[in-house]
């Protein structure tokens, strides 16, 4: 079987060249080796995801060469799916609602603080310092009745206990030279969000779930996510979902060393294309070589 690649951009932004180095070498890789390359659209935040946005991933996709087998997965239409997921890791007593919000989750890592630094993920935020595992089942139930938002977290010691030790084929690198096989870490990232009230999924549960639906063998992405994949492995292997291959890529930076951002407004393709820069003069700056 050819292997199967994807581009699964989130419409929330235009696209710059940080995306447009992880599109091509997803595209020239599928070519190398006579496989697939998939196209996702990631829309399932619903507030930042717009139409115009998505629009836009196409031409700019078009413009720079790059062809995707039909049809577009769309993952707001699948929403169904996730949400059955998150009642099969429930009935199995792997979830859990909390109902702190974000600024008195920030107050409580600020609290807690004061003692001593309150543990982070790897990418920095706090770990989920609440109590909502310890609320007892009839709190949970009268909080939920009474339209209290929530977040459906999973209880990463009990999800950790049962899957056991985890690893991930890396053909790429890790932020510390990281490769082959490298031993997954779901744990330091406490108990993630997997879904929440208004959301049935997040980026965590529905990357998995689309990848084994769509038959992806390998994902080729940025190495801002290589941790992100020990959380992944972890809810492949509760769901029963394969594994893909896995090769993370360096990052594009600007002229301060930062990677590029929509939330800092990086300088998009279009802005790009309309200043009169080529596709060829795109790959020659995200240092990939002329197309074959």
């Amino acid at each position: 079987m050819p292997p199967v690649f994807r581009f699964a951009p989130s419409p929330n932004g235009y696209l710059h060249l940080g995306h447009a180095y992880s599109a091509l070498l997803n595209a020239d890789l599928a070519r190398a080796q006579g496989g697939r390359l998939l196209l996702r659209i990631e829309d399932i935040d619903q507030t930042r995801c717009r139409p115009e946005y998505e629009d836009a991933i196409y031409q700019d996709l078009a413009w720079l060469g790059i062809a995707w087998e039909p049809e577009v997965r769309r993952q707001s239409d699948h929403l169904a799916l996730y949400r059955d997921a998150v009642e099969q890791l429930a009935a199995r007593g792997l979830i859990y609602p909390a109902f702190e919000s974000r600024a008195e989750i920030a107050r409580l890592v600020a609290a807690n603080d004061v003692v001593a630094p309150w543990p982070r993920d790897p990418d920095g935020a706090p770990l989920y310092p609440g109590a909502g595992k310890e609320l007892a089942p009839e709190q949970r139930a009268r909080l939920i009745a009474s339209g209290v938002p929530y977040a459906l977290r999973l209880d990463m010691a009990a999800a950790r206990a049962i899957a056991g030790d985890l690893t991930w084929r890396e053909f790429g690198e890790g932020p510390g030279g990281e490769t082959g096989e490298v031993a997954a870490r779901p744990e330091a990232w406490g108990d993630v969000v997997v879904a929440r009230k208004e959301t049935p999924t997040s980026y965590h549960l529905s990357v998995g779930i689309d990848d084994a639906l769509q038959g992806v063998t390998e994902v080729v992405r940025g190495a801002d996510l290589f941790w992100s994949t020990s959380v992944h492995r972890l809810l492949q292997t509760l769901l029963g979902l394969p594994a893909p291959r896995y090769r993370h890529h360096g990052l594009i930076r600007d002229a301060d060393g930062r990677k590029l951002s929509k939330s800092t407004a990086a300088t998009g393709l279009r802005e790009l294309r309309a200043m009169g820069v080529s596709s060829e003069q795109i790959r020659r700056m995200v240092g990939l070589p002329p197309a074959s």
